[in-house]
């Protein structure tokens, strides 16, 4: 076994027997670059990554190319979940190189760390045909390697850096428009979502484009909106037996996924269907926000209530294979009920997948419109199909299972959070705020010491391993949303401390930023601040955002006037490349529209925050109950229930139901 034996990380154990004389990225295996002045090789995947595997089977497993690996290079693997910050390196250096990026990332570096060449997957041949190539071009051109490394560098600190903004412009509804004439070229009118083939959710997004639909009153704009969430629910990329989405279709239109299944998607697309339903009540999205609860409580929930982070795509080898069906095996599960199954769910004979008589379940109609076709009831076509569900689920939980990658990551744990306190504000649910407020109380007991976070839980203690803004930004997004369904003021000064910890060991008064690592954590050779929103929002919007909230619930001007550089910073980039930016363009909106504080005190100030929920108002913060210390709520305590609304620090009179408090939103 190789120097990766000892890890914790699921995905450097899945190395530990290759031929490849891995390292893990740490003062060994950089000082032995350095003293045996060879290059660097940083390998950089995860666990659940697909073509991660298939490298790993054709090139990583194979001795003689394992042999030009160990001769040449110092050879570094990487978990990209567990040292984002590696990965954002060198990510940006393959980005430079080549304008794409993805997993597995493959990047040679000087002795010193400095990349001079990479990329994502390689076939066999070629990647041992590349290793010689550079091996000898460091030993016969050492200038020109040092000299492209210089430039490579500089690229890489100059990468998504912004100017320091200091002039606060007026924001109009007239940036936003600029901002969406850009947006709207990459929209499919026809099967929803961005772009062509290969489909991502992209959550944020979808949510950013309800709330200016909303807000805006643009009513094609919200029809897109509702089209993109229909079309994911009812492709391939949505699991119908167990429930939860996988990270990407491979198509245009939804249909067949890339089969892993991560965390972090299924918590945004948990709060986007949960919010959807408030702003355009459909069953639909009811229906698919439980079934992900219930999926990722059955399948990413540890004993001790923190989340797992993904399910492999593969199982015996092979893509899918857990999911799909053929039609012989779905007739001998079902047997009589097979053909409405079939119809049902679009399953052949001779498949609708890739590979022979297999099949991916998707759905066309609508229930109401196939019921009609088949000469039956609504209830009667739903009932049978349930039951068929079920018996599908039970007949694929007895396959062998996808790998299961069983860090407990802080960052995405706060996005979980936040989903189930999503969904619990839309549809109430008590089981929800149950299982949201056992993983704060995991949080709380097993990744935070004070206020210091651990990004990666470990049974054993502490994993060592830094932590990131990401961490800080989604746990603190969590703890505030679980404080506005909860009114419990110990989740709101627990995100308190965090976001001041971010401050005083992340933020750059000179640059008015955040970095992505603290200033007490390892130095890599660049220093990185994570300003585009992706899959995943950028750590700087989430505590833009963050600040935000904080300082109009504390009444705390610091906070706010962070918040403001941060988006003054960002908002000359918004109308450029504008899908990158969702998460600021948020932001934006709520300062366009200003953001409204109700504050809801009483007796009966639960009921009150429950109807009140049920009308959409997404630029608004929630707070209040039968007591508390946030300036906001002084003196607003007494015997009766009522409904303050406040805006630009200036509150309406008391409203004694909600009818009446929202005309003070309303007009």
């Amino acid at each position: 076994m190789n120097k990766l034996a000892n890890s914790t990380s699921p995905y450097l154990l899945q190395h530990a027997n290759n031929p490849v004389n891995w390292y893990p990225w740490g003062p060994e295996a950089l000082q032995k670059a350095k003293d045996e002045n060879k290059l660097i090789l940083v390998s950089i995947g995860y666990s659940a990554c697909h073509w991660c595997h298939v490298m790993e089977h054709e090139s990583f497993e194979d001795e003689a190319v394992a042999g030009v690996m160990n001769e040449y290079f110092v050879c570094i693997k990487v978990d990209r979940e567990e040292r984002p910050d590696v990965d954002q390196i060198y990510m940006s250096a393959i980005q430079l190189m080549s304008g794409r990026g993805g997993w597995p990332l493959n990047c040679i570096c000087l002795p010193d760390q400095r990349p001079i060449y990479g990329g994502t997957y390689f076939r066999k041949n070629d990647w041992t045909s590349l290793l010689f190539n550079l091996a000898d071009f460091y030993k016969t051109k050492p200038e020109e390697a040092e000299d492209y490394a210089v430039r490579l560098t500089e690229g890489i600190k100059q990468y998504e850096s912004v100017a320091f903004v200091t002039e606060q412009p007026e924001y109009t509804k007239a940036d936003l428009e600029t901002i969406l004439t850009t947006w709207r070229r990459y929209i499919d009118p026809v099967e929803g979502g961005f772009g062509g083939a290969p489909k991502f959710p992209m959550p944020n997004n979808s949510l950013f484009l309800m709330r200016y639909a909303h807000l805006m009153k643009d009513d094609g704009l919200a029809e897109n909106v509702k089209l993109t969430l229909k079309k994911m629910a009812f492709g391939g990329i949505y699991d119908h037996i167990g429930g939860g989405f996988a990270r990407y279709a491979v198509d245009g239109v939804w249909h067949v996924p890339h089969f892993e299944k991560m965390l972090y998607d299924n918590a945004q697309l948990l709060g986007l269907y949960a919010e959807a339903h408030t702003w355009n009540p459909d069953p639909l999205y009811k229906t698919i926000a439980d079934e992900i609860i219930t999926f990722v409580s059955r399948e990413l929930t540890s004993p001790e209530n923190g989340f797992y982070s993904a399910l492999d795509a593969d199982s015996e080898g092979k893509e899918g294979k857990f999911y799909i069906f053929t039609k012989f095996e779905i007739e001998e599960i079902l047997g009589d009920d097979a053909d409405l199954f079939n119809i049902y769910y679009h399953v052949t004979e001779d498949g609708n997948w890739e590979e022979e008589h297999s099949n991916v379940f998707f759905r066309r109609e609508e229930d109401a419109e196939l019921a009609d076709k088949l000469g039956l009831t609504v209830d009667e076509l739903t009932s049978r199909i349930n039951t068929s569900r079920t018996k599908v689920l039970d007949a694929r939980g007895k396959r062998v299972r996808p790998g299961l990658d069983n860090k407990i990551l802080a960052s995405w744990n706060g996005l979980m959070l936040k989903g189930l306190c999503e969904a619990y504000r839309a549809f109430n649910k008590p089981e929800y705020l149950e299982l949201a407020l056992k993983n704060a109380e995991f949080i709380i007991s097993n990744l935070l010491k004070g206020a210091k976070l651990s990004r990666v839980y470990k049974k054993e203690g502490n994993s060592g391993v830094a932590t990131f803004l990401d961490d800080y930004a989604n746990v603190t997004d969590g703890f505030i949303a679980l404080y506005e369904v909860t009114f419990n003021e110990t989740w709101l000064i627990q995100a308190q401390k965090l976001a001041d910890y971010a401050l005083a060991h992340y933020y750059d008064k000179e640059g008015g930023v955040f970095f992505y690592t603290a200033d007490n954590d390892e130095m890599l050779i660049a220093r990185k601040s994570e300003m585009m929103d992706g899959v995943i929002p950028a750590s700087n919007s989430v505590m833009a955002r963050n600040l935000k909230k904080l300082g109009l619930f504390f009444d705390n001007e610091a906070y706010l006037e962070v918040s403001a550089q941060l988006l003054r910073n960002i908002v000359p980039h918004l109308a450029k490349y504008s899908t990158a930016y969702s998460n600021w363009t948020i932001l934006l909106l709520d300062e366009v529209f200003g953001i409204y504080e109700v504050a809801i005190t009483g007796n009966n100030a639960e009921t009150k925050r429950i109807e009140t929920e049920q009308n959409y108002i997404p630029n608004k913060i929630m707070l209040g109950g039968t007591d508390g210390s946030l300036p906001l709520l002084a003196e607003k305590f007494n015997n009766e229930t009522r409904i303050f609304v406040c805006r630009d620090k200036t509150c309406g009179l008391p409203a004694y139901n909600v009818a009446d408090a929202l005309k003070q939103i309303n007009n």
